[in-house]
């Protein structure tokens, strides 16, 4: 059984799952209203992020986040109202308020919050405040402190009738409450009974309360409506000002007590908070005219509706839903156990030779392939949601190189696997950071150079042959191949004639190895020559493979390609040597005898062959993994056309033994020098396969000393 402590601390991690995404829309709306400060919609976006975080911290009494936010609401709002221009300088402040919510939000739950980050929100409110043209104390509760010492406090009457189902859509009334203590004080609640049924008819789920509270605050009737804007639908939310007039309070009487019984006792309970209201002149103007739906006693937009909902039963909130990732990953494990169980049942199914356990086994087939499918999709995240970070960081840093730049995202519904998603992040981070410092030049060495003084920085993915490319462009200066090279020869990584006789491809490439920079002074950004190292060895951990291609003058693109899931595959399975290997089926392009160039001489690893007029690169994986050739009873060897892209490779293997469903296991230790294995699989029989890597055997083809000198595999 769940505890309070339990029920909070699952509370307070959904509100801070909500505020970060909350913080995200913030910050996009506000980065959308810099670039057009006409965009209207956006603005509103950013006030409805900055009131909900506010609202979401005040359930929950956290006072700092609360206190902070709305210092930044009311400059949204008056910036909506257009009482306050759209500046530079405002904007700047408000994604610095920004920042600073999200550490605000960071310390909740902490017992000891940062003293540094206090002082950060009261410099920051002080600006906001000044920005806005307010005194110092314009927080809520530093307004109702300064308003009851100049006497200018008032005394509103708030009645609440809950809806049936507000419990039951996770509200807490008392919360509410409890925030209203930073508007005022609240000086008295009383709570009517005449809706609670008996004790056999209670619903322990559904919500029966009510509330008359007495507020003395200064603030007015927005600001105390805004505390209950959570609760429009789940409530019907009565406010009266000071100067009500008795027929305003009778309205109220009737509806809120039914009964004669319940009149009686809500008159009664009136009088003990201190209602100024006669019943006797109630009563009068009760009689002279009746209540009406709409009271006009109570003015527009007191009353909130009561009940569940509309938006519930049809909205945008009722279409997801937050799962644990651990929670995934063990439906995905088990996914991948009954993938391999059904393998095995097809295997028995062939042996046995039975036609309704075959058919059945092929049901079986049929249906796990279609949950597998199912599972990894609910892994499967747009990478655009990694791109819109990357706005901010083209501002920020811009702005701080002094440089004009555009940044185009393309391709941002382009779905990849939750856990690469999260990898290649950091990697994209230093890409981006290095095109704005390295790759883009100043405005006016631009205007010099023939270029439009804004720089165009592109992100751009898209699904190519059972992968995702991911590509970084922008239209700098490009890469300096005399100037690698240079590098390259002083740090001894190669001499002058290998650095003559390289190709560009190759030459390009030196960036990425450990400690290497070209930039002539260290920044804060970037010159260290730590980073680029990391991007590799980050995009080679996700079995992928990075690229880059430059024109001086004209800037460069990086290009990353990704394989669509590290869970499982559609495969290829093939023997080669008596070892099973599996191929991703979306790269095999077509299978073939083999060709006279590749028997000509059996003891070659690899060469080329010609392709209906194309000539193209081959590898005996047999001699590449120093095994002996084992081929069919007929005696006959196959090749298989893979295609990664733009390059296409003829594969020799002994047997080609059909499709599988693949579940990729990490490899051993002992495997891992091995580039071109990309990991292992179950077969139904309980043997081993290798998941065999496309680029490594790209590479290897292309230079045949790079052969790999292990040989055991053949007794694996």
């Amino acid at each position: 059984m769940n505890t309070d402590d339990d029920i909070l601390a699952a509370a307070r991690e959904g509100f801070l799952e909500e505020a970060r995404d909350t913080l995200v829309q913030f910050e996009q709306a506000l980065l959308a209203v810099e670039d057009d400060p006409a965009d209207a919609e956006a603005l509103n976006s950013a006030f409805r992020a900055a009131h909900t975080l506010k609202g979401g911290a005040g359930l929950f009494g956290y006072d700092a986040v609360v206190l902070f936010t709305h210092e930044v609401e009311s400059v949204l709002d008056l910036m909506r109202e257009g009482r306050l221009p759209l500046t530079p300088e405002g904007m700047a402040l408000l994604l610095q308020s920004r920042d600073q919510m999200d550490r605000l939000v960071a310390e909740v739950g902490s017992a000891q919050p940062d003293p540094d980050t206090a002082g950060i929100s009261q410099a920051l409110g002080q600006q906001l405040r000044a920005l806005m043209g307010a005194p110092p104390a314009s927080a809520p509760a530093a307004a109702a402190a300064t308003s009851a010492a100049t006497g200018s406090v008032r005394h509103w009457h708030l009645s609440i009738e809950m809806g049936a189902d507000a419990l039951r859509n996770g509200l807490d009334p008392l919360s509410f409450i409890r925030y209203l203590d930073t508007l005022g004080e609240v000086t008295a609640v009383h709570t009517p009974l005449h809706r609670v049924p008996p004790l056999a008819a209670l619903d322990a789920e559904g919500c029966c309360l009510g509330f008359e509270i007495r507020l003395a605050t200064a603030a007015g009737r927005a600001a105390i409506e805004d505390v209950f804007a959570f609760l429009v639908d789940d409530c019907e939310l009565a406010v009266l000002d000071p100067d009500a007039t008795p027929e305003e309070w009778a309205a109220l009487l009737a509806r809120r007590a039914p009964g004669d019984a319940a009149r009686a006792a809500l008159l009664q309970a009136w009088q003990a908070l201190g209602v100024p209201f006669d019943a006797r002149a109630g009563e009068a103007a009760d009689e002279a005219e009746p209540p009406a739906a709409a009271t006009p006693g109570v003015p527009a937009g007191t009353e909130r509706r009561k009940g569940k909902p509309e938006r519930r039963a049809g909205g945008d909130d009722t279409r997801f839903i937050r799962v644990r990732a651990d929670k995934l990953d063990q439906l995905i494990d088990l996914i991948g156990e009954l993938v391999i169980a059904s393998s095995g049942a097809q295997m028995v199914a062939q042996a046995e030779s039975s036609p309704r356990f075959s058919e059945a086994a092929l049901r079986i087939h049929d249906l796990v392939q279609a949950a597998r499918d199912g599972a990894l999709g609910l892994r499967m995240v747009p990478i655009g949601e990694t791109f819109s970070r990357f706005q901010r960081v083209v501002r920020d840093v811009s702005k701080q190189l002094g440089k004009d730049v555009d940044l185009h995202i393309t391709g941002g519904d382009t779905e990849l696997d939750k856990s690469m998603v999260e990898v290649i992040a950091d990697p994209l981070m230093h890409l981006v950071r290095n095109s704005l410092d390295h790759g883009l030049e100043t405005p006016d060495k631009r205007q010099q150079a023939g270029k439009a003084s804004t720089g165009q920085l592109a992100l751009h993915a898209y699904h190519e042959s059972g992968s995702v490319v991911i590509e970084v462009s922008d239209d700098g200066r490009g890469l300096d191949r005399e100037r690698i090279l240079a590098k390259a020869i002083e740090r001894g990584l190669l001499d002058a004639e290998a650095a003559a006789a390289m190709p560009d491809a190759e030459v390009w490439l030196l960036i990425f190895a450990p400690g290497f920079s070209t930039a002539a002074a260290v920044t804060d950004l970037s010159g260290r020559g730590v980073g680029m190292d990391v991007v590799k060895r980050n995009i080679e951990a996700l079995r992928g493979q990075i690229q880059l291609t430059s024109t001086p003058g004209r800037g460069m693109t990086t290009q990353i390609r990704l394989p669509l899931t590290l869970a499982m595959i559609d495969g290829f399975l093939t023997l080669v040597g008596g070892v099973h290997y599996v191929l991703p089926l979306a790269v095999v392009h077509e299978c073939i005898d083999l060709p006279a160039e590749c028997r000509a001489d059996g003891s070659r690893t690899c060469g080329t062959f010609d392709l209906r007029g194309e000539v193209l690169p081959w590898l005996d994986l047999a001699h590449f993994y120093g095994v002996q050739p084992q081929p069919g009873a007929n005696g006959r060897r196959s090749l298989i056309v893979v295609r990664d892209g733009a390059a296409r490779l003829g594969l020799v293997v002994d047997r080609l033994l059909g499709e599988h469903q693949t579940v990729i296991k990490p490899l051993a230790g002992i495997f891992r020098p091995l580039k071109a294995l990309a990991g292992s699989t179950i077969l139904g029989s309980g043997d081993v396969a290798l998941v065999l890597d496309l680029q490594g055997l790209l590479a290897a083809a292309m230079k045949p000393a790079a052969r790999p000198a292990a040989r055991p595999l053949a007794g694996h």
